[in-house]
């Protein structure tokens, strides 16, 4: 709800004269809570004097104080892109001013100006969200999340709880003309019956800490290019229970939003990214039996709040666009819920051999979405000597000592993973029977299928890969695929895949191997 009216400050922002020499006109976009000016090099958030259920920008002092919440919290991930607040002030002769010494009568928040062709949604939109983006970001919100302030929440799963129970109503409450109220009251039905399973879970992780001040908003359009790096922006300043909240809750967001528009492979890489990067791993693969309802969550949030947005609109073609989406979301939100069977997939083979890009491609494939979380051996053990992951390893540290800890772990962290309902898949060379015999033996006592594929292709052509390869985690050269080529393999049980031909054959040869 508008309680007061900002139209004269609105003008003089559109104004360009109002920023000094330099700006020639000046661009202005719009949220339901914020006004937004693009001038020059530079970009003035106005907040819009409103007060929802929610959020409260009703007066001049409640504005100047987000302002600079919104600053600071925003300092956290984006430093050079975030400057000031600014008041918008009266002079004498009741003309505004930028920062002058009259009457003050509304605040901004500052920004530097960048291209919007930047935003990681016109980036999804354009086809330009490359691997090695996805990769960066999932670094950036993982190094976020462990310098995140801990909240130590022994109730956090009462928020989930909240946001459970108020989606369910607000659906309801747009009718059976908006949503179908059956897939509606599944989808409550779902929730709780997972929730149920998950509360502890929940409430053992926010007493552990990894209930943090998050970014809250975490969604494509919040995340640009800027200095050239994946630069979260537009964290959520006005609410406590929106931002203080599980990191995985926080990282679902984006993962549902790519899933959203159909970027599987995108959603499978962030996640295993953020996995691969986050600190005590182990926590977070226990956590995952969350991952599902949270996905969820952030689903039928979008549900509800998109038929919002749709009955405001006044132009009727749009207002249709907007709640085919909604509904669209409702049907996610009920998909999430719904994981089959999780499984245990080995892929095997010598160096150069195409490990790597088999799990890559196939991981997104397998269900529970966002797809199966990946172990590569090479990873884990640069992690294990706390080193980054395209640091090279002296040869003692491939002893045959290192490497069974190596698959100790690995054996660990499928376990954890299998038993929070997500599939995975193993990437080693595993050269010993008794290590591919481990792997068989994790998926029997799991419960869950199990598939092994070990790949083969000519010497010429794995060593031809080894040479060609850059910032891998891989430390294998031509030398090391010799040594591998005198061991004893012993009998290889597990379907042989040809992995000479292209990447999408050779996947397709896989999938028709899966058992």
């Amino acid at each position: 709800m508008i309680v007061e009216d900002q139209s004269a400050v609105f003008d003089f922002l559109s104004n360009p004269s109002s920023y000094g020499a330099g700006v020639q006109d000046v661009e202005r976009l719009d949220t339901h809570i914020s006004a937004i000016f693009l001038a020059g090099d530079h970009v003035y958030k106005l907040k819009k004097a409103v007060k929802f259920p929610y959020l409260d920008f009703s007066t001049l002092e409640l504005r100047q104080r987000y302002c600079a919440a919104e600053l600071a919290v925003n300092k956290r991930t984006a430093p050079d892109l975030y400057e000031r607040i600014l008041a918008v002030t009266r002079q004498p002769d009741g003309a505004f001013e930028l920062g002058g010494k009259g009457e003050v009568v509304d605040w901004l928040v500052v920004m530097h100006r960048f291209d919007q062709a930047g935003l990681f949604d016109a980036l999804a939109m354009a086809g330009e969200l490359k691997d090695e983006l996805v990769d960066c970001l999932a670094g950036e919100i993982a190094a976020f999340h462990c310098r995140a302030e801990p909240r130590h929440l022994s109730s956090s799963a009462l928020g989930i709880a909240e946001t459970l129970a108020e989606t369910s109503t607000r659906l309801a409450d747009h009718g059976k003309d908006i949503f179908d109220q059956a897939v509606a009251g599944d989808l409550a039905k779902r929730s709780a019956d997972i929730f149920d399973q998950v509360e502890g879970l929940l409430n053992e992780r926010g007493a552990a800490g990894w209930v943090r001040h998050c970014h809250g908003d975490l969604h494509l359009r919040n995340i640009c290019l800027f200095k050239g790096r994946p630069t979260l922006f537009d964290a959520i300043e006005f609410s406590d229970a929106f931002s203080n909240i599980d990191i995985l809750y926080d990282l679902a967001f984006l993962l549902m939003d790519l899933e959203h528009r159909g970027l599987h492979s995108h959603a499978n890489r962030l996640l295993n990214g953020y996995l691969g990067t986050i600190f005590s791993p182990e926590d977070q693969l226990r956590g995952l039996a969350a991952l599902p309802l949270f996905l969820s969550c952030r689903a039928g949030i979008r549900a509800h709040t998109g038929a919002d947005s749709a009955k405001s609109q006044l132009q009727a073609d749009k207002a249709k666009e907007l709640f085919a989406e909604a509904r669209a979301y409702l049907s996610l939100a009920v998909d999430f819920l719904s994981p089959p069977l999780p499984r245990l997939i080995a892929v095997g083979g010598l160096s150069g051999s195409g490990k790597t890009t088999l799990a890559r491609r196939l991981a997104p494939e397998l269900n529970p979405r966002p797809g199966a979380v990946i172990l590569r051996s090479d990873v884990i053990r640069k992690e294990m000597v706390g080193v980054d992951a395209l640091t090279r390893l002296p040869p003692d540290e491939y002893s045959q000592e290192s490497s069974r800890r190596v698959y100790d772990i690995i054996l660990n962290r499928a376990g954890l993973a299998l038993k929070a309902g997500y599939s995975v898949i193993v990437d080693a060379v595993f050269a010993r029977p008794d290590e591919r015999e481990a792997i068989c033996e994790l998926a029997r006592n799991a419960g869950v299928p199990f598939s092994g594929f070990w790949l083969q292709t000519p010497v010429a052509e794995m060593t031809r890969r080894l040479e060609a390869r850059t910032r891998d985690a891989s430390d294998a050269t031509p030398e090391v695929l010799l040594m591998q080529l005198a061991y004893e393999l012993g009998e290889i049980t597990w379907a042989r895949v040809d992995s000479t031909a292209k990447p999408d054959a050779v996947l397709a040869e896989a999938r028709r191997s899966l058992v």
